[in-house]
This record gives structure tokens, C-alpha cells and sequence, in this order.
């Protein structure tokens, strides 16, 4: 039986933890719809000998097992014979393995996972109402989100800030016999050639015609280029966007699918095709690497596969983390093209990266000839260049990483060239550049970072990055890129200045090691808790206190108010979005959007003007329009304000109270359904629905929830019918 992920959790409308001289004390709540899941699943249980519990092998895993393990004992004949089994592969060798060698919950992950859950809702509760209050109403702050969107924030105030700076390149076009050679200019003199403008460019050439160029070297050597490891979750999560362009989102949600079990046209049901998705880890048992080296040896040449099987470690300390293997196929005869007629086209595209880079990793070093020709001018100009061909392919057989599909190898340089032979020059080609800004963040270059900076885990990426755009914090650019909005950039600034603890990334990293440490039973939950909570209760009261006395932030700009003429206008934020305020307000009212140019001005932006509909008017026959409001866009009477008609989206479905029409309207910054008789009739659904009735009560609607990684689900309203699906 499922619990349909976790059961229960800290409670949504108070902190929920307790800190008190002797212990740390948490308040755990039954998750909204899933009191019949309990009760389900408890039911079953009291009539059972033995009882496994199965969910993922991580942290989280762990507290659901030890959530619904508690729940159990209550009900269990004998509580001895409640077992934790683990397995990284939903396969029948796996689960038998598994139920044959069962534990028990481990404490030390659950207190970790703890940690983790306390943490971020202390920075999530204690500093979103001080943000509230400074700026707008339904902000959030995080442990780990907010770092990253600073990071994000601090990449663009660089972009902001630089200034590009020119130089240059040089190349020579040689001659010999019948054949050309182009190398580039490396040295004047002993000292490395920079080229600042075309001036400099100028001198060198024409210094350049009373020379004479001779070769001065000739180096051949063979280079190999080892096959990169299986993926874990964070290199999986770069490639796939990389190379297929999924969001992080997308492959967590596809990767989950091919865990649990895929339809591939096997009898006995659905079929699993790879091992658990959320890893650390770089290791392999010994019977994948059995299979995968039988594989090799049958498939390819002789020469393909290594003496012994390829070993990769991971750069985690995380003991616990390296208890799963890397991400591989489960069964390496399932080849990718035996299944695409059975999936979706996306399934079969990271089933096929995933098959592929496992193989890979097991096979021989691609093998590259390189040559590098040093040209010198008299001893004063040396150019260089350097050619190389794949001479063997090895791995680059079953797969290709971003670099090699970027580039192919370079030509290898002529064979007929020798040492000391003289040349000819033929031609110069300068090449003007200038230095590029450091680039926005992609998700993939943002997973990177947060992995080389150690904040958050593999498991948390998809969430934090879609955090940090549900709340508008961030928007993305042409090319997919992270830009920060004003917004973002105001509550980043806000928090850096009053939290500078929280906000600092090796701090954050830090934090993740000490969770590390709990899991590994090193060090106590609380005296982390309490460390973390002594200076953070420091740093919150101070900011409390601070935003009590000043106004709500308003960035200044360069734009000088049109209307009076006598200030500068700033930023400022309003449940629509940003815009421009002149600051004598009230004694003067203008306001206009604006938008920021490449070069980063910011410029006024003319309101839109409404839209005339060529849908008529219920009420009077005028045309309705489409205008911008207090809150948003919206669809009313041109004929306002003789007609005051204005247009609500309306359910299928009566009011079940009084039989009134059901509308959508705004509330908190999101939506709700309520009854348009209101204040007669009080009927609220809050949040979004989908019209579908619920498949056991038939109700005409179900509640539409998104869970912690974006997955959708929906459930109905009624807590005693208790239908959910996901």
C-alpha cells in the first residue's frame, strides 16, 4: 500500500517547533487528505504478521517511514515485527533482497531530516512576515532558496557593473611548398603578446614584413580523454538540459516515472528501467558492472573494453548519500531502442542519455593525435598552433557530452612539416574582440554552482528553482537564462544587509555538512539547532526592530519625475508588480511601468490602452474591453460607468449551499472559487480546481495541489471521502 508520499508534516498555520531548555520539540500534523490513508493502511496493518515499510532509501524516505511506522505501532499485534527495507531498483531480485535483509528506521536519518525541516521553517515563518510588512504581502524567504537567488541577484549586479574592454588577436597565414598553415600570435619577445586596440595591432604587423620565419618546434604526442562517469542526480539534471533541453523540474518528474515503472509491453505489468534518481553517489554494485563489461565485449571490438571495470568516486563526504548507486539503466539489455514504441518521446529520450552515459562510462578512453608547430619570427614574434584528429574513438562510440557535440576535432597538421624549415609569410588576420560580462544563470550552470558551493542537495535543485520563479522573484531571458526581477533584487538586498548570517553561501554550505553530520550520527540535532538559533534570534530581532521604524523600500533610479520635475523617481512594488512612483507623493501622484534596457537604463513604459473585445456586452450590447486594474487584467463594460458590468470567470457547477453561480476572484496574490451571492452566502473553495467529479462521492469538482516538486495532484474537497490521485 501507498502513502502517496509524505504523511504528515509541521503544521501550516503556526511554527510548530517548541525550543526549551531540556529538548527541541516538534508538532507534527496528518496532511490535509490523508486521515483515510492512515486509517486505510493502519487497518490492514493491525491484521498483518509482519509489516515492511518500503518508501525511497534517503531522508525523506526515512521520516515517512518512521511517520506511518508510528502510526502503525499503535495498531500493530507485535510492534517487533514493523521492518525498514531499502532498495535502489524496483526490481523483483531487488525487493526480495531487500525483504530478506530488513532494519530498522534509521534514527540518525530522521533527526536529520528533522534539522532540515526545522531549519527552513524557521527562516521560512520567522523573516516571510518581516518582508511582509517591508515590502508586499505573500513574500517567502528560505534556508536554501533565498542563497540561491542571491547568487543569482549577484551575477547580475556584475553583468550590471561591468565594462567591457577591448583587445585583440593577431593570426599569420604561412606558406610552404603548396600548403598553408594559420597560427596565432603568442609572444613578442619573451613577453606574452596583448594586443589593446588597433594601434598595437598596426605596430606588430608592419614589423612583421622585415622578418623571417623559420619552425622552431614541432611537438607530436597522443592524448586520451577518459569517459565521464554515470550520472548522479546533479549531472543527470545538467546534461538533460543541456542536451534535451528539460527544465530540472521535467527530469525529476520523468526520472521518478522510469523508476517506478514504465509500460513496455511486459505481461506481467509495468516495468521498472532505472535505479533511484536522487543520489550522490558514483558507485555501482559489482553485478551492473558485470552486465554492462558482457555487454561491451558482445556488442564492440575487443579494443573498446578496459582490462577492468571503470571505478568513479563522488565528491561527497555524505556516508549516508553514497549508501545509493549512481543513476543506471537496470537492465543494460534493455537497449533504448527496445522500448521507444512503448513511451512517451521524452521518456525515451532520458531513458536513452541515461542507458548511454552508464555504457559509456565502462568502455575504453577515446584516443586524440595532437601536434603543436611553434613559428618564430627572428626571435621576436612566436606563433603558435595546435591541431588534433581522434585517432581512436573508445567511449565516444555510445556517447557524446555537450563538448564533443559543440566542437569536432581540428584537423591534424601537415605531416611534411619539419624543424627549422623556413616559411613564408603570406597574410595577417587581426581579430578585434571585446571581454564578455560573466553570463546569467541557466538551471543547468545554477545546479553546477549550487553543487560546487555545496548548498542544498541534488534532491531539493528542482524545488529551490522553482521557488524562486513561483515568487516572481525571477524571470527568465531569449535565451532561458535566470534574470532577476526588481522585486528579487529588493528582497535579496533586504535580507544580505539584516541577515547577513542566513544569507551567506558558505554558511548555507556549512549548514548542509552539519546535516551530513546528524545522518552520519557525528554530531547531535539539537546542538546544531540551538547553534543556529542562538545567532539567527540575534539577527531577526535586530531586523524586526529596524523594520518597524522605516518605510517600506524604494529603490531610487536616474529618472527624473516628468510630472514635477523636482526628484527622482523610484521603485517601488504593488500586488500587480513593480513600478515607478515619484516619492513627493501625495503632493505628486505619477506613476508609469518601465522596463530596463541592455545597457541598463531604466526607461518609462506608456500604459497599455484598453482593448476593445468584439465580444458584446450581457448587460447593455456595448462592446466589452480589456484593461489593466489594481489587481491585474480584467474584462468589463466600454460602456463604464453608465453599464457597470464586469466579466467573472464562472463554474460549470451551481453553489451546493444556495445554488448561486460559483466565480473565480483574487485572493492573497492567488485565486480562490466563491459564491457571487457573497456576503449572503459564504461558500469558498480556496486555491484552484479542476472540474472533474470525484470518482467515489461525485463531487463536481476536485481541489488542484501541487506538491513539493511540482507534481500535481488532486484530491477531493471532502476530508471524509478522502479521494486523491496524483
Amino acid at each position: 500500500m501507498s502513502t502517496v508520499g509524505h504523511i504528515k508534516d509541521l503544521p501550516p498555520k503556526k511554527i510548530g517547533v517548541t525550543i526549551s531548555d531540556k529538548s527541541i520539540d516538534i508538532d507534527y500534523e496528518a496532511l490535509e487528505g490523508k486521515e483515510k490513508i492512515i486509517a486505510d493502511i493502519c487497518k490492514e496493518a493491525s491484521k498483518s504478521d509482519e509489516i515492511y515499510l518500503a518508501p525511497d532509501p534517503d531522508r525523506e524516505g526515512e521520516i515517512i517511514a518512521w511517520h506511518i511506522g508510528g502510526e502503525i505501532k499503535k495498531v500493530a499485534k507485535n510492534k517487533a515485527n514493523i521492518h525498514r527495507i531499502a532498495f535502489n531498483e524496483i526490481t523483483k531480485p531487488a525487493i526480495i533482497e531487500a525483504i530478506q535483509h530488513p532494519g530498522d528506521i534509521n534514527e540518525k536519518k530522521v533527526a536529520a531530516q528533522q534539522a532540515r525541516r526545522i531549519l527552513d521553517r524557521w527562516v521560512g515563518y520567522e523573516v516571510s512576515p518581516i518582508l511582509w510588512r517591508k515590502i508586499k504581502t505573500g513574500l517567502s524567504a528560505g534556508r536554501v532558496q533565498s542563497v540561491a537567488l542571491r547568487l543569482i541577484c549577484d551575477r547580475e549586479q556584475a553583468i550590471r557593473a561591468f565594462k567591457p574592454e577591448e583587445y585583440w588577436s593577431l593570426y599569420g597565414k604561412f606558406s610552404f611548398d603548396a600548403s598553408t598553415i594559420v597560427a596565432e600570435l603568442t609572444h613578442v619577445g619573451k613577453k606574452k603578446a596583448e594586443l589593446k586596440n588597433e594601434g598595437d595591432v598596426k605596430k606588430i604587423i608592419k614589423a612583421l614584413n622585415d622578418v623571417s620565419f623559420t619552425i622552431a618546434s614541432i611537438t607530436d604526442k597522443q592524448r586520451s580523454k577518459n569517459p565521464l562517469p554515470p550520472f548522479m542526480t546533479s549531472s543527470l539534471q545538467q546534461a538533460a538540459f543541456n542536451q534535451l533541453g528539460f527544465s530540472v523540474k521535467k527530469t525529476m518528474q520523468i526520472a521518478q516515472k522510469l523508476y517506478e515503472g514504465v509500460e513496455i509491453g511486459d505481461p506481467s505489468g509495468p516495468v521498472a528501467l532505472i535505479t533511484y534518481m536522487r543520489t550522490d553517489s558514483l558507485r555501482i554494485a559489482d553485478t551492473a558492472l558485470k552486465q554492462a563489461r558482457e555487454y561491451i565485449s558482445k556488442t564492440f571490438e575487443k579494443a573498446y573494453l578496459p582490462s577492468k571495470a571503470n571505478i568513479y568516486s563522488a565528491r561527497t563526504k555524505d556516508k549516508a548519500q553514497d549508501a545509493h548507486e549512481a543513476i543506471r539503466p537496470i537492465d543494460v539489455a534493455t537497449a533504448p531502442e527496445k522500448i521507444k514504441t512503448h513511451v512517451s518521446k521524452d521518456e525515451a529520450k532520458l531513458y536513452e542519455l541515461i542507458w548511454k552515459r552508464f555504457v559509456a562510462s565502462q568502455m575504453t578512453p577515446a584516443l586524440y593525435a595532437q601536434r603543436q608547430v611553434v613559428i618564430s619570427g627572428d626571435n621576436k614574434f612566436t606563433f603558435k598552433v595546435t591541431g588534433s584528429t581522434l585517432i581512436f574513438d573508445g567511449y565516444l562510440r555510445v556517447y557524446k557530452g555537450e563538448e564533443e557535440e559543440e566542437k569536432e576535432a581540428s584537423a591534424l597538421l601537415p605531416k611534411e612539416l619539419v624543424e627549422q624549415q623556413p616559411l613564408t609569410l603570406a597574410g595577417t588576420d587581426p581579430k578585434q574582440h571585446f571581454t564578455q560580462a560573466p553570463p546569467r544563470y541557466t538551471e543547468a550552470s545554477l545546479v553546477k554552482e549550487l553543487e560546487k558551493e555545496g548548498i542544498g542537495r541534488p534532491s531539493t535543485y528542482a524545488t529551490i528553482l522553482n521557488t524562486i520563479q513561483a515568487r516572481a522573484y525571477t524571470t527568465r531571458d531569449a535565451k532561458k537564462r535566470f534574470l532577476p526581477t526588481e522585486l528579487g533584487m529588493t528582497v535579496t538586498s533586504l535580507l544580505v544587509e539584516n541577515l547577513a548570517h542566513i544569507m551567506d553561501p558558505k554558511f548555507t554550505a556549512h549548514m548542509e555538512e552539519d546535516l551530513d553530520k546528524i545522518a552520519n550520527g557525528d554530531v547531535d540535532r539539537d546542538k546544531i539547532l540551538r547553534e543556529f538559533y542562538t545567532q539567527f534570534k540575534q539577527d531577526l530581532e535586530t531586523f524586526i526592530e529596524k523594520a518597524g521604524k522605516g518605510k517600506r523600500p524604494a529603490e531610487p533610479t536616474d529618472v527624473t519625475c516628468p510630472s514635477c520635475g523636482k526628484t527622482k523617481l523610484v521603485i517601488r512594488f504593488a500586488k500587480t508588480g513593480e513600478f515607478l512612483g515619484c516619492p513627493n507623493y501625495p503632493e505628486c501622484t505619477f506613476t508609469c511601468n518601465f522596463t530596463r534596457t541592455e545597457d541598463n537604463k531604466i526607461v518609462c513604459v506608456a500604459e497599455e490602452a484598453p482593448k476593445i473585445l468584439d465580444t458584446p456586452c450581457p448587460q447593455c450590447g456595448k462592446p466589452l474591453r480589456q484593461a489593466r486594474g489594481k489587481y491585474g487584467m480584467f474584462i468589463a463594460c466600454s460602456g463604464y460607468p453608465d453599464c457597470k458590468y464586469i466579466h467573472k470567470e464562472k463554474a460549470n457547477f451551481p453553489c451546493p449551499q444556495c445554488g448561486g453561480d460559483v466565480i473565480k476572484r483574487k485572493w492573497r496574490g492567488g485565486t480562490m472559487w466563491g459564491c457571487a451571492n457573497y456576503p449572503k452566502c459564504k461558500f469558498a473553495i480556496f486555491g484552484d480546481i479542476e472540474e472533474t467529479p470525484c470518482p467515489e462521492c461525485k463531487k463536481p469538482y476536485l481541489l488542484k495541489k501541487y506538491d513539493k516538486s511540482g507534481k500535481v495532484m488532486l484530491m477531493c474537497s471532502d476530508k471524509n471521502c478522502g479521494y486523491k490521485m496524483v
